[in-house]
């Protein structure tokens, strides 16, 4: 007959409860932390939303000018300093540089996330601030790295921009995107439903899907922040095509981390500790022989390693 161990029993009875002490330790920590996350929203100054005598967005073109831009996220510390750039409508702007360079703090000042500092962006003319900023953003299309689709039909996620669209409408967006002939091979094609547990569907798919959505909101502006990243090479030729859909007759400014990507940008934006350090054409930049040439050059002798 087999006796327990007094030593294995007692050890047993401290162990318990000091692996319900330390669980309970780790859900107060994550507690604390996002208490601390909702009294700063809380604690956020409210977006002004009364504007005497608002603009209308309905006649612009697509034309951007930063003036004199400085930001700010604390005023010990300036994130972008004295930006100027002008953007004539329909141009293709790539916007690049090291990461912490301010290159998405641009988008964010554009689009009225924050205000600047110092400064103006003018769009053909009118200051961001002159417009109601539900007005204003709705002159964006954007594209971002991560995909977002929501639970509901393929359909209902690409009208999610433009809920009256018609199925035609929908039809054309998704072929524009070269997502049409996949989403036809799916059960019930676009009246699939989409889900967290889909899993027949690739990153690339989904943000082809994203693509579609932006096109068949018809957007003036675009802004596509490192829209290929994480996609691997052969279905970034893909994404890239639809995306040269998109962007024809549309302002386009691009975020890119692979610069092999932005070779063909009207004007290519170098920033570097919130100062555009240089600006011209890709063929341009490399004849300076300067700070893009370096990024250009120290990611194609990676890709050569890879």
């Amino acid at each position: 007959m087999e006796t327990s161990n007094p030593s294995f029993n007692i050890i047993n009875s401290l162990l318990g409860p000091i692996n319900q002490i330390a669980q309970v330790s780790g859900m107060l920590q994550a507690m604390i932390a996002s208490a601390e996350r909702v009294f700063m929203f809380l604690e956020e100054i409210e977006e002004v939303r009364n504007i005497q005598n608002p603009k209308s967005t309905k006649d612009l073109k697509g034309n951007v000018t930063f003036e004199h831009v400085e930001f700010a996220y604390n005023e010990d510390k300036i994130i972008i300093h004295d930006f100027n750039a002008s953007v004539k409508d329909g141009q293709k702007i790539a916007i690049v540089g090291p990461t912490g360079a301010g290159k998405t703090t641009i988008v964010k000042l554009l689009m009225r996330f924050y205000d600047v500092t110092k400064g103006a962006i003018l769009i053909d003319g009118h200051n961001i601030k002159d417009f109601k900023r539900g007005e204003l953003r709705k002159m964006f299309g954007m594209v971002l790295q991560d995909t977002w689709l929501f639970n509901g039909t393929i359909k209902d996620n690409i009208k999610y921009g433009n809920p009256d669209a018609t199925d035609n409408e929908v039809i054309e967006a998704a072929k524009a995107a070269h997502v049409h002939h996949f989403i036809k091979t799916l059960p019930k094609s676009y009246d699939m439903v989409l889900g967290e547990e889909t899993s027949n569907i690739s990153a690339g798919q989904k943000q082809l899907m994203t693509i579609a959505r932006v096109i068949l909101t018809n957007p003036k502006i675009l802004i596509l922040d490192e829209a290929t990243s994480s996609i691997d090479t052969r279905t970034e030729q893909q994404i890239q095509a639809a995306m040269d859909n998109l962007m024809k007759g549309r302002t386009s400014f691009i975020i890119a981390h692979r610069l092999s990507t932005i070779k063909n940008a009207d004007l290519i934006l170098v920033m570097n500790h919130g100062d555009i350090v240089e600006q011209g054409t890709h063929k341009e930049l490399l004849q300076k022989d300067g700070f893009y040439a370096k990024l250009y050059n120290s990611q194609f002798e990676e890709s050569q390693e890879e």
